[in-house]
């Protein structure tokens, strides 16, 4: 259905943030065909100390966080981890946010890493969702007006998701990049959220 592309040095590096305790089934859909577009995926970690999933996952961050600017890179994914809820520690995740949206360049942040986001105040004049809404609000945040009930959002660079949608989540980073466009993004989407196999034959027709 797809076919391997070769990284594209022109492309700037796609920064997926790892931690303690990161859910591992939120990011795949998006690293695995962002890679295969042509992207390079560099894992960052506070230090260089190796980091454990959710799912037992031992990680060795290619790079810290102190390494990356956000001028370097295309887009930085924050995925979900208990940790974001029980204290401060990844708090310098969400200040790296800031600066990655306020230099031009794209966030997606999915599950607990939006109300690490909420709590920076990044969603309080952004269209945004999460897992639930009291989720956020519970996060003492001004965005409230804003939450959005649907799957995933994308507002000004920043995309949002909740924990059950990291198809959807995919798809939004997608089109913010210029991964997919029209109706192969469509098909993409719906032969991995609905299954649908007649979206199979628009991917193998465009060559992804």
């Amino acid at each position: 259905m797809t076919r391997d592309s070769v990284r594209n040095p022109a492309r700037k590096p796609v920064y997926l943030a790892v931690y303690d305790t990161l859910a591992d089934w939120e990011t795949g859909h998006t690293t695995a065909y962002l890679a295969r577009a042509g992207h390079e995926i560099r894992t960052v970690g506070l230090s260089g100390d190796l980091v454990r999933s959710v799912g037992g996952l031992r990680i060795r961050p290619d790079v810290t966080l102190d390494d990356v600017r956000p001028e370097d890179a295309a887009l930085l994914i924050l995925p979900g981890a208990d940790l974001w809820d029980t204290g401060d520690a990844l708090a310098p995740f969400a200040r790296a946010a800031r600066e990655f949206l306020a230099a031009g360049v794209p966030v997606a942040a999915i599950c607990g890493a939006t109300a690490g986001l909420a709590r920076e105040g990044l969603l309080d004049d952004r269209a945004h969702t999460g897992a639930v809404s009291f989720h956020l609000a519970a996060t003492g945040y001004q965005g409230g007006d804003r939450y959005v009930e649907a799957d995933a959002v994308t507002d000004r660079g920043l995309v949002t998701a909740g924990p059950t949608e990291p198809v959807a989540f995919a798809r939004e980073v997608f089109a913010l990049l210029g991964v997919y466009e029209g109706e192969v993004l469509d098909a993409w989407y719906r032969l991995f959220h609905d299954s649908d196999a007649q979206a199979y034959a628009v991917l193998e027709a465009a060559g992804r």
